[in-house]
């Protein structure tokens, strides 16, 4: 009777370790096709190339309840390229994210190499091609502020649909802290079809004598036929760098696909007043829940000696107007 009984206890210990122990994840994304630039000085310029519509990536994430509430959480992520083999962000081993931190009922505390805030307003609020890169995106004339490392974030609980979301960059330079020190903070509200976020970026150069601004707001609304996208940017960079943005766009569910339109400007408040506009176009079609195809269109009209270019998460572009097509399949 004793040995049962002891046998069901370690049988109960056992399980109730095993439950305790962290849940790992291994994810990814694979994304190539045909990228299509004109426009260069050098003339047009045929790709087979990666990350079209999302960067491929190779991820592990996990979690392990501490009890309490409180959880573990870890999340890392390799940034590689499809049409290579070769690694990305500069082949750094997990150069998309590395964060290690924990959860409860405060919120959320992670540090490591992440995304801004900024820049997570930018794609989940106020650009309607969205976590996609394709032609098109916002970013070929914002300023995305899209990784910070050294970066401890604050993401708060929601409060009638209302959060906010707080990171410090450390510059980690000897003599003073706020040498390349970056500061990034948004406070959103999401309730019902409507989501609203305010977002601000701070980089300090490597003297701590200037700094980069950068001020976003950001709007959609989703009215199921159609969603609508706003946003408005305002920025500082160094020196007398200074303009304005704006981000205007829908999308529009046509069964099960999706038509992405978008029109970005950019205007240049500084001297030389290097003023663009782009318009973007993409359709997307799911083949099934993990893969889909697309195809994507966008040109800028640069002035007075502008030069942005149309890119994507690993082309950064050659010239002012781009065609994409490929295949994305997550796993």
């Amino acid at each position: 009777m004793n040995k049962s009984l002891l046998t069901l206890a370690l049988t109960a210990l056992v399980s109730a370790s095993a439950l305790a122990q962290s849940k790992v994840t291994v994810y990814g994304v694979v994304d190539a096709g045909l990228v299509r630039e004109s426009g260069a000085p050098t003339g047009a310029v045929s790709n087979l190339s990666s990350g079209i519509a999302s960067g491929s990536r190779l991820g592990f994430k996990g979690k392990e309840d501490l009890g309490g509430g409180m959880t573990a959480v870890f999340l890392l992520e390799n940034g590689f390229n499809a049409d290579t083999g070769a690694a990305g962000q500069s082949g750094l081993l997990f150069g998309r994210q590395a964060f290690v931190g924990l959860t409860g009922q405060f919120g959320a505390v992670t540090l490591g190499r992440q995304y801004s805030p900024y820049y997570k307003a930018l794609r989940d609020v106020g650009d309607p091609f969205g976590a996609v890169s394709l032609a098109g995106r916002a970013g070929n004339l914002l300023a995305t502020n899209t990784r910070t490392d050294n970066m401890v974030e604050y993401l708060s609980p929601a409060y009638a649909g209302m959060r906010a979301d707080l990171a410090y960059g450390a510059g980690e330079m000897a003599g003073d802290s706020a040498k390349n020190r970056s500061l990034s903070g948004s406070l959103g509200y999401a309730g019902g079809p409507l989501s609203v976020q305010l977002a601000y970026h701070r980089t300090d150069n490597a003297t701590a004598t200037d700094a980069t601004r950068n001020a976003l707001l950001a709007a959609n609304y989703n009215a199921g036929w159609i969603t609508a996208y706003l946003s408005y940017a305002v920025n500082k960079g160094t020196g007398t760098a200074r303009s304005n943005d704006l981000v205007a766009g829908v999308a529009i569910p046509v069964g099960e696909n999706k038509v992405l339109l978008s029109h970005v400007r950019h205007d240049d408040r500084a001297a030389a007043n290097r003023d663009a506009a782009q318009w973007g176009i993409a359709y997307l079609v799911p083949l099934s829940k993990r893969t889909d195809i697309y195809a994507a269109y966008a040109a800028i009209d640069n002035r007075n000696g502008a030069t942005f270019k149309v890119g994507n998460a690993t082309d950064k572009g050659s010239g002012d107007r781009a065609f994409n097509l490929g295949v994305r399949h997550n796993f």
